[in-house]
């Protein structure tokens, strides 16, 4: 309570800016967070003391006044007590002109506090708020328009206004005839057509336009509204160039996002009535005017658009209706392609990582949406002819090879003389080109592998033409990366080739790669060994790991001579890399090509897991690489489950990190199964468990580790699915239990989703399979469990969705209870019916938090 106090005397003092601001921050943050622990007796005189505090701190500071506003706004939501709050408000300050700034700032907030996630105030009292919002909205749109009209040449009362007015066109609730004929909708065109609007109302008043556009995304029930936003929108094209003459690149940008809006909001109808009324295709004029602007932030803007329109064109799937947008599309390529034009004077490869990088890979991304209307392969050809019948200046020729990278893949490769022609003429490229020409050459190199794949007659020109590419500093990486991506499609060509891979392998950190072009090369090599003949690849999978292996003794070995600790993160990636890839086929019977050589490994990651035991980023390496080798050879790796599991568990007693439990996982759900192995599992779990439980117990531990709680779930799933009646015939699953009920309130996404998965996996192995001879066994064990926990799991997950969880997480919890219904329904209902019953019915601001007859009507729907 000290906190109420001691925040209300520092704004009665009024001693200097600073104390007032965090004065009215800790006040609203209090209502925000710990509204509940005031008497509602206090609740009356809360309200007087901020409005009067707000009315005294008025002309102290801005950012003082919106706190207090918020804090109103948030006090007026959750005091059920204070009805038309609107209307007590703007009958009380109306009539003084000096108290407008501050009435107008909480009108403001509070329609944007509705739906504020801080707030937990239940739909019932949402909904008698919006209502209540809604009764009153004509009032405040009145209140604005007298503003406006008094407000003379007074800017910043304009700015305020129309802030105002978008937040209540944002909330949905007002009346869209009454607004059709309102002359605060003239005001905001005026403004925008006069050219000397400043900077910062021209942002507000379109801001409220594409909040009024927005709100009447359903144009059919507002019609009077859509059609004059409709026309008001199209009178703006000669402003829009009057700010393009003038450079004023903000405006440009107001109206480009005015122009956007208004697009997306007639989306259906324009193409449910293409070029008929509202459905009119200048407005599809006006985004290709601003696509010709000169800077590329104006047409990205527009983007979302246009991957909407695609996306309507493309469901619809008529060909008439692709007549009519082809046209546009066609001109939205052409300035699409200028804009990708690097600089005369730029030096060097493109920049992937800056803004400009940003908007190429944002184009290539929205032209292979679009590009089916306008046709892959005719595409394609036009922009190869204005390479070879011009003769066009590097940076454009740059920036047609980048468009043609984009929708190579979408070409059909088969029997295309294009395709062949263009593959021909890159590799022949000569070195004295422009740098970034040669660089977007092997990436669309890289996106023709089918075309190679198809004709492997251009496997070695390609080969050798990327390998040029390879040994030079700035293309090595694209190269590497494009002979991935021909690894990965031809690998069958690519065998005859291996050697070549595992010199370029062996020779790795000779090239200057970055990590991910290193990695992606071996996950190319490994691809293209798994096809090599069974009695190979042991000694090229031996070949392939050497260099790595090499790498990791000679740091182990530095390190006992030294004592310096040296990072083997980049050779254990590589190793994962390897594993990961190496899926060659083999037929049942046959030993595992790569049994052998992953035996040979194990004492070198053993040792490097066991030196680097503290360092749970290195441990996280060290057993993704392993998971990757158990993952690759199976069955086969029988012999490194005892030693490996025996290491995991002795360094988890000492350093909990959760790769371990995942480890674990992957090791459950390949030997699970097998009768010898379950009892060292469920050791090893049991191992595993206790430190994990003793982590989480600690104050925060599940909100603190939630790595270690999607890991430990996943883990107890795996067993669930692979051996369910050894799990539950342990004393560890009433522990896990306990856990995963403790755990459901965690608003943490994959920790989440692990422990509903396991919950809902566990109870569903009670009426699975039901012709399995365990079926008796199972379903007795998961009754017992629900006997001792169902109660107490069903009441904290109706706890947690209530008061916990966000909206994502709910389908998860639904089928948790449908588990749990399916299992014993008659039960089931009584326990839902007990959880219900406990819910709170008020808030503390003295909101009906939920009805009886709604708990009613929730039980039945759940359980009918």
């Amino acid at each position: 309570m000290y906190a109420w106090e001691i925040s209300d005397q520092l704004l009665q003092l009024k001693q200097d800016v600073e104390s007032c601001y965090f004065a009215a921050q800790t006040m609203k943050m209090k209502i925000q967070t710990s509204f509940y622990e005031l008497p509602p007796e206090t609740h009356n005189a809360l309200r007087d003391s901020l409005l009067t505090h707000i009315q005294n701190l008025k002309d102290l500071s801005p950012i003082i006044v919106t706190q207090l506003a918020l804090a109103i706004a948030d006090l007026a939501l959750q005091m059920a007590s204070w009805k038309g709050c609107v209307h007590t408000l703007i009958e009380k300050y109306n009539n003084d002109i000096s108290s407008m700034p501050f009435l107008i700032e909480i009108l403001t907030v509070l329609p944007e506090e509705v739906h504020s996630r801080s707030l937990r105030i239940g739909a019932n009292r949402r909904t008698e708020i919006i209502e209540d919002l809604a009764y009153y909205s004509s009032t405040v749109v009145t209140l604005l328009t007298t503003c406006v009209e008094k407000a003379g040449n007074d800017e910043k009362m304009f700015i305020k206004v129309f802030r105002c007015l978008g937040s209540w066109f944002n909330l949905g609730i007002l009346d869209s005839n009454f607004m059709a004929s309102n002359q605060l909708l003239m005001v905001l065109f005026q403004v925008l057509q006069r050219d000397e609007t400043s900077t910062n109302l021209h942002e507000a008043v379109s801001d409220c336009v594409c909040s009024a556009l927005y709100a009447i995304e359903n144009v059919d029930t507002n019609m009077a509204l859509a059609l004059q936003l409709f026309q008001g929108v199209l009178t703006l094209e000669t402003a829009y160039h009057m700010a393009v003459a003038r450079e004023d690149l903000d405006k440009v940008l107001n109206y480009c996002r005015i122009f956007t809006e208004l697009c997306e909001t007639f989306l259906e109808t324009t193409v449910r009535t293409p070029g008929q009324g509202m459905g009119d295709l200048r407005t599809l004029e006006l985004l290709l005017i601003c696509a010709g602007h000169p800077q590329y932030e104006v047409v990205e803007i527009s983007f979302n658009f246009w991957y909407r329109l695609g996306e309507h064109l493309y469901k619809i799937n008529d060909a008439a209706l692709h007549t009519i947008f082809r046209p546009y599309i066609q001109r939205l390529l052409h300035c699409l392609a200028r804009h990708c034009q690097l600089d005369p004077d730029h030096e060097g490869i493109p920049e992937d990582t800056d803004d400009f990088g940003e908007f190429r890979m944002r184009v290539s991304d929205l032209v292979k949406d679009v590009i089916f209307l306008v046709g892959s392969m005719e595409c394609f050809s036009q922009l190869y002819s204005t390479l070879k019948e011009g003769n066009p200046s590097w940076e454009v020729t740059e920036a047609v090879l980048f468009i043609m990278a984009a929708i190579a893949k979408s070409v059909d490769p088969e029997n295309n003389p294009t395709l062949s022609e263009v593959l021909q003429q890159v590799v022949l490229l000569p070195e004295s080109v422009h740098m970034a020409v040669r660089y977007t050459s092997i990436e669309l190199v890289g996106e023709m592998s089918e075309v190679v794949d198809r004709n492997p007659r251009f496997l070695d020109p390609v080969l050798n033409y990327l390998m040029k590419g390879l040994r030079e500093k700035p293309l090595a990486s694209a190269a590497a990366k494009a002979i991935h991506n021909i690894c990965s499609v031809c690998r069958d060509h690519m065998a005859q080739h291996f050697q070549g891979l595992l010199d370029i392998a062996r020779s790795l950190d000779s090239f200057a790669l970055s990590t991910e072009a290193a990695v992606g090369l071996l996950k190319g090599t490994a691809l293209v060994l798994a096809r090599l003949p069974l009695e190979k690849i042991a000694e090229c999978l031996s070949d392939l790991c050497a260099v790595q292996v090499m790498a990791l003794k000679k740091l182990l070995a530095e390190e006992s001579t030294n004592g310096k600790s040296a990072d083997p993160t980049v050779w254990l990636d590589r190793l994962a890399v390897i594993f990961r890839h190496t899926n060659p086929i083999v037929e049942n019977g046959q030993t595992h090509p790569c049994q052998k050589v992953i035996q040979e490994i194990w004492p070198v990651l053993s040792e490097t897991l066991n030196t680097h035991q503290a360092d749970n980023r290195i441990v996280e390496r060290c057993c993704r690489c392993l998971r990757f080798a158990v993952r690759c050879v199976g069955k086969g790796s029988a012999s490194l489950l005892q030693p490996l599991v025996t290491q995991m568990v002795s360094v988890y007693q000492v350093y909990p990190h959760s790769c371990f439990l995942y480890l674990g996982s992957i090791l459950v759900d390949e030997y699970g199964m097998e009768e010898g192995c379950r009892q060292g599992l469920l050791d090893m779990l049991q191992a595993l468990c206790m430190p994990t439980f003793q982590l989480l117990e600690q104050p925060n531990g599940l909100r603190n580790h939630p790595d270690t709680v999607d890991d430990l779930f996943r883990l107890a799933t795996r067993f669930v699915q692979r051996s369910p009646v050894t799990l539950l015939s342990s004393s560890i699953i009433v522990h896990i239990i306990q856990c995963a009920i403790a755990a459901t309130s965690l608003d943490h996404r994959d920790a989440n989703c692990s422990v509903m998965k396991f919950v809902r996996d566990l109870i569903h192995t009670g009426v699975a399979n039901d012709h399995e001879e365990d079926f008796e066994v199972r379903k007795q064990l998961i009754g017992q469990a629900m006997e001792q926990h169902g109660q107490q799991l069903v009441t904290q997950l109706m706890h947690s969705c209530c008061f916990c969880l966000p909206p994502y997480t709910l389908p998860d919890v639904a089928e948790v209870l449908w588990e749990v219904m399916v299992f014993d329904r008659p039960t089931f209902c009584r326990w839902l019916e007990n959880a219900l019953k406990g819910l709170p019915k008020e808030t503390s601001g003295g909101a009906v938090t939920v009805t009886h007859k709604q708990l009613t009507d929730f039980h039945k729907q759940v359980t009918r």
